[in-house]
């Protein structure tokens, strides 16, 4: 509590201090804003145009959500609202204050051809302040082939430079020299901890139910943190306000369903998707007898509920519940039967609220289940083994724009963390027996404040800082080894809520842009992040049987830097997009195993690890084409990633996988 209350004061005397940059540039301006939709089905256009007739520098652009904003001086405007395959309608709007202005548009039966649905501006790619990063809506990714013909959000961004499939039909990705796990996977703004299905074969995300997907490699906003090389954001469909839909498909290896509608007509919506694999019922009948019990599947379902209670709140509720099962029967002797599952349950409310045109707020709750089962049964008993991990979410972020220079970002979050390494059940020859690892919890909290600032019409910066903890406490019984790693029989207790270990540290975020030509920009980041969580794996894969566990006293949380310089530049009115980008990212207090470390079901883990440094540098290009019948890009990767540990190779840098 402590540390919170000293973070809180300095935040405040941060936001004193940005908040003061921004009031010297204040003038009789005023906010025109407000939502773009499909007037029949009440869908955000993503990419719609405001356009002022009169003065074509006074525009907005609706994004990911459907939202615009325009900076205008008071008086009377005509604006062309347009979206492609939609009618344009001219609105005569006044603006005598910060105003709401929402603009509903038909749909026409013109044939526009293919079609690249963008959130942003044309020429974004090079003023937009972001690099290192990639925006994909589903009608994009339903365009790119995949394994066994099912759309896969995790799969395609492996299609971008600097990010690397695990394997093939695998869904664990590198991201510039980075572990799976130091990936942050977000639905909706929740954390998804495995996000494979099948062995990584699929992700664990609808393609049905998928809006649009967000992926930062670099440049991370201050408002992310918890992992060292990406952040990987999906958002999930609005139902239909207007109107009831249903549609589904069936697959070589699995069916789908959906349906949407409204609640209360305009005003609420509801949308719920499911799929299930049959192909080992498919299989079946060509297998062996002995083999006709075996069986490998996965479900999931996903639903949304969203509200509109007043023109200014909006309450949206997210589900997710997904599960694989595998089993393994074998008949020929004794009958014995090994069985698996593993699946993830999240649960989010998140209310956004907009104060006036100048200020607005995000505020959620989630819970978070990820969970691990086995059991197998033998002739003289049985055997069952659980592990999982939980959390507790509470995240609020505001954004306040006090002109049309700068914009204001600050917020927190704070997470409790509940590990359950393993428990054990058996039953041999009728005696039972239970035993459990100790669990582990741990709260983890973060505060941030960051700056959007247009210096002139050439220099925008972004700078911002993210203070970040992480507390192990009771209740604990550690138990004590020896250097050999054999259990001296003491215990270590820690009553509930004691500390055990606590780390935290600033992660400090800078970037800018610079405009050369109308068409030509150069950008630069430096980002600090602290990762505090770390899975227990011996795989280049993400597997269900990998352990998340937390630092401690043995273990430190990861630290990266990374400092990357692009140029960015559009040819031909914007059809071709290009960017070349370097960087160099080294990373502090890696993890990996001893050789032979046995990670499941293990008290002394701790001791299992080794660390040591990483190291990744080099350079991504890519070649966009998105306007024209054709459309679709090319990207090239070349990068060296390095690992130096004192206990392997001779304490000599070694590639990484």
């Amino acid at each position: 509590m402590r540390i919170m209350k000293t973070l809180l004061k300095r935040y405040t005397v941060l936001f004193a201090l940005l908040l003061g940059l921004t009031l010297p540039s204040f003038s009789q301006e005023f906010i025109l804003s407000g939502k773009i939709t499909d007037v029949e089905t009440g869908e955000s256009l993503i990419g719609a145009s405001v356009l002022n007739i009169n003065n074509n520098k006074q525009y907005g652009t609706a994004n990911l959500k459907g939202y615009y904003q325009i900076f205008l001086e008071k008086g009377t405007y005509t604006f062309k609202v347009s979206y492609v395959g939609y009618e344009t309608q001219n609105i005569e709007v006044v603006v005598e204050g910060n105003t709401t202005q929402n603009f509903q548009l038909k749909s026409t039966a013109v044939d526009v051809g293919e079609v690249v649905i963008k959130g942003k501006a044309a020429d974004n790619n090079v003023k937009g302040i972001e690099m290192s990063k990639v925006e994909l809506s589903a009608k994009t990714i339903k365009k790119l082939p995949v394994i066994f013909g099912e759309m896969d959000v995790l799969k395609t961004i492996t299609l971008m430079p600097g990010i690397k499939s695990g394997g093939e039909g695998n869904t664990g990705f590198y991201v510039r020299g980075g572990g799976p796990d130091q990936n942050l996977v977000l639905l909706d703004g929740a954390v998804v901890y495995n996000a494979s299905h099948l062995l990584g074969f699929f992700s664990v995300f609808n393609g049905d139910a998928v809006e649009d997907i967000e992926v930062i490699k670099g440049g991370m906003p201050a408002n992310y943190g918890g992992r060292l090389s990406s952040i990987v954001s999906v958002g999930m469909r609005e139902g239909d306000k207007y109107k009831y839909r249903a549609n589904g498909g069936v697959g070589l290896i699995s069916s789908r369903i959906q349906a949407e509608g409204p609640i209360q007509k305009g005003k609420s919506s509801f949308i719920v998707s499911a799929r299930r694999t049959y192909g080992d019922a498919v299989a079946r009948p060509f297998l062996a007898d002995s083999l006709k019990e075996n069986a490998l599947y996965f479900y999931d379902l996903n639903a949304k509920l969203t509200f509109n209670l007043s023109p200014k709140d909006r309450l949206y509720f997210t589900g997710y519940l997904g599960r694989d099962v595998f089993r393994f029967v074998n008949n020929r002797v004794n009958r014995f039967v090994f069985e698996v599952g593993w699946g993830n349950r999240i649960a989010s409310a998140r209310w956004n609220r907009i104060y006036n045109s100048k200020l607005s707020s995000n505020v959620s709750v989630t819970y978070n289940d990820f969970e691990l089962g086995s059991s197998a049964e033998f002739a003289s008993g049985s055997l069952n083994v659980f592990s999982g991990l939980r959390d507790i979410t509470g995240k609020a972020d505001y954004v306040y724009i006090p002109n049309n220079k700068g914009k204001i970002k600050f917020g927190g979050q704070y997470i409790y963390h509940t590990f359950i390494p393993g428990i054990l059940s058996a039953k041999q020859s009728g005696v039972d027996i239970n035993t459990e690892i100790n669990r582990q919890f741990a709260h983890e909290g973060a505060a941030y404040v960051s700056l959007d600032y247009e210096l002139s019409t050439k220099w925008f910066i972004n700078v911002g800082i993210r203070y970040s903890a992480f507390d192990q406490v009771g209740p604990y019984n550690q138990p004590l080894f020896d250097d050999f790693g054999a259990p001296t029989g003491e215990v270590l207790a820690y009553p509930k809520g004691e500390s055990i270990q606590l780390w935290h540290g600033a992660e400090p975020r800078f970037s800018f842009r610079y405009i050369i030509t109308p068409t030509t920009s150069i950008k630069g980041s430096y980002t600090r992040t602290l990762q505090y969580l770390h899975l227990a794996t011996s795989s280049s894969a993400t597997l269900p049987t990998d352990l998340w566990v937390p630092s401690s006293r043995l273990v430190k949380p990861q630290v990266a830097d990374q400092v990357a310089l692009g140029v960015f530049k559009n040819f031909k009115d914007d059809t071709y997009e290009t960017s070349v980008e370097g960087y160099y990212k080294p990373m502090q207090n890696q993890i990996e195993f001893k050789p032979g470390a046995q990670l499941f079901f293990n008290q002394n883990l701790e001791n299992e690890m080794v660390f040591g440094q990483g190291l990744s540098y080099g350079v991504e290009v890519l070649l966009k084409k998105v306007k024209g019948k054709t459309t679709g890009w090319i990207g090239y990767t070349l990068s060296k990633t390095t690992r130096t540990f004192d206990a392997f190779n001779n304490g000599d840098p070694y590639f990484y996988r």
